[in-house]
């Protein structure tokens, strides 16, 4: 299996770590020329987990997208949201045929409110059968520094999602297969735009005890929102204990790639979307606490397009909706969270 990765963020250079650690000779896809000649020379990403080295001869190394694409079985797919379609718009259309493409993108196209399989299911005419989401409570430090973590694939073709995850699974790296390609995408939208509302809360000085009961109420939000949209199995705590955990496919709630994930966005120093909001409840404004990361905060607007396409699905959530506020409409972060504190049980 050739593998083919779009980005050369944090969390791209994370995977291609993973997928070289692992023997793999990968097609590597980077905008920056000098960047490219940079990590020949020295063995490593020049801007992102300069403590990830690489075994150079396993990297081929691009700035051409469409060359990525043609010399790969599977193409991770690792663009800031945000950024996704101007690096995408510029293909030939057919460009992903026979190809499997994996979503490795924590968030939400902000132009167009549509997932990673939507757009390219109207761009690029790329059925589901052939895409898969890779997500969970993973941070790219910590991949780099081979500290244990776990990763959930996800597809509706479980023989491919499961060939597909044992090319990542290494000595640090363990993997989870199931599914639910709508709700592990959404969930993992979703905790972006609470772990922006636990920095804020970290911001304005609220306590741990207080946190703990933003992020059950956020737990509970995101498990309603994704009931209304269809997910089956989603109750907090089930687990059917009669399958063993490597082919265990219940939607379940409790599982790493829902509410592990939330948990490590909201309390991890690594997040960036924690520290985003962190910034806000000190009292930055939005546009300078965006000015002030050096990396893209999803949250941000993930919140607008879940906004949106709440107004559709119109499920309960209070909480998201004022972290909405407090991004877009210019509710303080004072006020908001005081709105808060009345819905959290």
């Amino acid at each position: 299996m050739n593998f083919g990765i779009l980005g050369s963020g944090s969390w791209g250079t994370a995977i291609a770590k993973i997928l070289t650690d692992n023997g793999n000779t990968i097609h590597w896809w980077n905008r920056s020329e000098d960047h490219i000649k940079y990590i020949r020379q020295r063995h490593h990403n020049p801007q992102y987990l300069s403590a990830a080295h690489f075994d150079v001869t396993k990297l081929k190394l691009t700035t051409n997208p469409a060359e990525v694409i043609s010399n790969s079985d599977c193409i991770v797919v690792v663009i800031p949201s945000a950024y996704t379609d101007e690096a995408l718009k510029t293909l030939e259309r057919n460009v992903f045929e026979g190809k499997k493409v994996i979503s490795a993108i924590k968030g939400i196209l902000p132009d167009s409110n549509l997932l990673l399989n939507e757009y390219l299911k109207k761009e690029f005419n790329v059925g589901l059968q052939n895409y898969f989401a890779v997500l969970g409570p993973c941070h790219a430090e910590e991949v780099a520094s081979e500290k244990l973590s776990y990763l959930t694939f996800s597809g509706i073709d479980e023989i491919a999602t499961h060939e597909i995850a044992a090319c990542f699974k290494t000595n640090y790296l363990n993997t989870v297969e199931n599914n639910d390609i709508y709700g592990v995408q959404y969930a993992a939208v979703l905790k972006n735009i609470y772990a922006v509302g636990a920095g804020i809360a970290h911001g304005l000085d609220y306590g741990d005890n207080f946190l703990s009961v933003f992020i059950a109420n956020a737990a509970d939000e995101m498990a309603g929102f994704l009931k209304k949209t269809g997910i089956k199995n989603i109750e907090v705590g089930h687990t059917d204990m009669r399958k063993p955990a490597e082919v265990h496919r219940t939607n379940n709630y409790a599982a790493s790639v829902y509410l592990g994930d939330l948990l490590v966005t909201c309390y991890s120093l690594h997040s960036r979307n924690r520290a985003f909001g962190n910034m806000i409840g000190k009292g930055y404004s939005v546009k300078a606490a965006q000015l002030e990361m050096s990396m893209v905060a999803e949250g941000y607007n993930a919140s607008k397009c879940m906004h949106s396409i709440n107004q559709k699905v119109m499920a309960d959530m209070p909480i998201a909706a004022t972290i909405y506020e407090i991004l877009w409409e210019g509710l303080t972060a004072v006020d908001g969270f005081a709105k808060i504190e009345t819905v959290l049980v």
